[in-house]
């Protein structure tokens, strides 16, 4: 008799993208009605994001009220809508293996986007704003990167992109920079004369600084050095890499996420054989070399060695702390703190780093979010789900109209702008590594 849950700790099974009966429709649809038909029992899920409500409307509104009378090209209507955060996975659902359901939500809706996108269900859109690096590198062209932030700012010019793109007239689209990270880093030197290794961690860091971080938000990997270089941890940007490919493996373009893992391992691997810890920005990112590439390619080596050496930047911090190498000499205080605890993150399994850093600094005071921002990639932007991404959001908001904090922050930028979004009061967010940064008065 199957148990009610399962006691022991959640395992992954490999993704196993290679395997002839991965892309089997029929294997694909058998085994969605059959966790279908186990979520329809459970319903815990219900509310972390639109997939699981969507289920149960369709199997409560179906002539059986099961599972069996919901029409199977239905099915892509809750496969739309997840955005592979993995909470369901990691927060939820008791039949994770090892339990003998052996449910794995968020993979099989992949595999399920991997074939739609093999039989050409993936609009132009989608295709469009998941190809980061050709965007990045087009929109921070000097004088193009003003007149896309012009152009991204304008409503009259938002009303012609979501006619013609189907992209959300009030999604907040990311500014660009001509200025970018690689730009800025170009000549800086980490002083390899300070290296204290201890513990998991060797004392010097080589930053992936994202394609956000490159062509978006460059201040952040700015802080992250100056950061690390405060606490003797000699710090450099990579350089030549390109997108993690985590938005291509959301969308289920599996071929491209193989090609930009062929690009960033060979560079990534090199670094970790010369004694390099790597560190990203974005939880996402970081969750892509932890988890989500070591889970597809499990038998290459490079890949393997790259997910031993990836941090969360505070999750780094914290293992320095606890060898009694952080420096705790704050100058500034920066007061009540609302901090959403990223999905991204949150799967890493490494606890509250983040919390627990800025909890450090005399006078902080961090309330915690843990609930989904509702951003998820480019969930957001697109004109069919904003509305939806707003309403999962609305609990965050919520939570922080509350606290009326001083400052409001998530380690993922993306979610920090959407709650903005969602407070609509002319706020912004700041990043913790942005906060920790003013903490220390450098």
């Amino acid at each position: 008799m199957a148990r009610e849950g399962s006691l022991e700790a959640p395992t992954r099974h490999p993704l196993g993208q290679e395997d002839p009966d991965f892309y089997n429709e029929e294997a694909i649809f058998n085994e969605l009605e059959r966790v279908y038909d186990i979520c329809h029992g459970c319903r815990r899920c219900v509310n972390l994001c639109k997939s699981f409500p969507t289920l149960f409307d369709l199997v409560d509104e179906s002539d059986t009220m099961e599972v069996d009378g919901v029409a199977k090209k239905d099915y892509w209507n809750v496969i739309d809508h997840c955005y592979l955060c993995d909470l369901c996975y990691l927060t939820k659902c008791p039949y994770v293996p090892p339990h003998e359901w052996n449910v794995d939500f968020p993979h099989l809706m992949l595999r399920a986007k991997a074939l739609g996108y093999k039989q050409g269900r993936t609009k132009f859109r989608d295709k469009v704003i998941t190809s980061t690096d050709k965007l990045g590198a087009f929109a921070s062209i000097p004088i193009v990167a003003n007149v896309v932030n012009a152009f991204n700012s304008n409503e009259h010019s938002r009303a012609l992109l979501e006619t013609a793109l189907d992209i959300h007239v009030d999604a907040k689209l990311p500014k660009y920079h001509s200025n970018t990270l690689s730009k800025r880093t170009r000549d800086h030197r980490p002083d390899l004369s300070k290296v204290t290794a201890s513990g998991k961690t060797t004392g010097k860091v080589a930053i992936f600084g994202t394609c956000y971080g490159e062509h978006n938000e460059p201040h952040i990997a700015e802080d992250l050095i100056a950061v690390f270089e405060f606490n003797n941890i000699p710090t450099m940007v990579i350089p030549d890499t390109v997108c993690c490919g985590m938005p291509k493996l959301e969308l289920g373009d599996l071929n491209s996420v193989e090609k930009l893992k062929n690009k960033n391992m060979p560079i990534l691997a090199r670094l970790v054989d010369e004694g390099w810890d790597i560190i990203s920005p974005v939880p996402s990112c970081t969750l892509q070399f932890k988890q989500e590439l070591p889970l597809m390619y499990p038998d290459q080596v490079r890949v393997g060695k790259v997910q031993q050496a990836m941090f969360d930047p505070f999750e780094y911090l914290m293992l320095r702390h606890k060898a009694g190498l952080l420096n705790t000499e704050f100058k500034n205080t920066i007061g009540k703190i609302s901090y959403h605890v990223a999905c991204h993150q949150r799967v890493q399994r490494i606890g509250m780093k983040t919390r627990d850093v800025l909890s450090l600094i005399p006078e902080t005071e961090v309330d915690t979010i843990e609930r989904c921002s509702g951003h998820d990639g480019t969930y957001t932007f697109k004109k069919e789900f904003h509305d939806t991404a707003m309403k999962i959001c609305r609990p965050v908001v919520n939570r922080v109209k509350k606290a009326e904090p001083d400052a409001y922050t998530s380690d993922c930028p993306m979610a920090g702008h959407h709650i903005a979004s969602g407070l609509n009061d002319g706020s912004e967010p700041v990043h913790p590594i942005s906060l920790l940064r003013q903490a220390y008065g450098i």
